[in-house]
């Protein structure tokens, strides 16, 4: 469940053609910042509008005059960006999203209905088609000890040779309010996971995160 065949409808978002290219959805990370910046420059001049350079924002998109937009990032259709928001760069986001008040974007892939809509920090990660962060979530990107992230599955661990790695969310996934999810997480389909949760590792498709030793499978 950790390849992207396996966590991603890709007729979901811009980055789709990119994404084939990787087994992984982490191995995508390092060329987000140039991915946008090729699309950007593609894009149809009558539905995007360039508001600063490198900076695309859909004609339907609905942008805070607080909300500041770092480049390089797309804004697509329909996307609502809330009062405060922070996109500090290398963000693509989708369709129909909402990026909430005070929420800090960062090298991210969002997919198409995306919600992050409180007080979230998404670093380095990938949310997939309609997956949702609850308020005050977060992605911690980055180890205490600065070492190089691994996921950790089930009788398994990988090394991804990343220093910065956030969480890879499949669609449809809920993560509840005030959750942590660690270095190297990944969550696959249509999981809940429990508030206040501290998630690390991966977590099976189609469950329900209530705890480390407590994850069912949904009826």
């Amino acid at each position: 469940m950790l390849k992207i065949s396996e966590m991603y409808d890709l007729g979901h978002t811009l980055a789709a053609d990119y994404l084939r290219g990787f087994e992984y959805p982490w191995e995508a990370l390092g060329g987000i910042k140039e991915l946008i910046i090729s699309l950007g420059e593609k894009l149809d001049k009558s539905e995007y509008d360039e508001v600063s350079p490198q900076v695309w924002v859909h004609k339907t998109a609905q942008v805070a005059p607080t909300a500041y937009l770092g480049a390089p990032c797309i804004i697509g259709a329909g996307t609502e960006v809330r009062h405060c928001a922070f996109v500090r760069g290398s963000a693509l986001v989708g369709e129909g999203c909402v990026v909430g008040n005070s929420v800090e974007l960062k090298n991210v892939i969002l997919f198409d209905n995306v919600q992050t809509p409180h007080y979230n920090y998404v670093g380095d990660s990938i949310l997939g088609y309609r997956s949702h962060m609850g308020a005050g979530s977060i992605t911690s990107n980055v180890k205490s000890d600065k070492t190089l992230v691994s996921v950790k599955g089930e009788g398994e661990i990988v090394d991804t040779g990343l220093k910065k790695f956030g969480a890879m969310l499949a669609d449809h996934v809920e993560v509840g309010c005030n959750s942590v999810l660690n270095p190297g997480t990944v969550i696959g389909r249509n999981t809940n996971i429990y508030p206040l949760s501290r998630v690390r590792g991966v977590v099976p498709a189609n469950s329900i995160y209530k705890g480390p030793d407590d994850i069912v499978a949904k009826n």
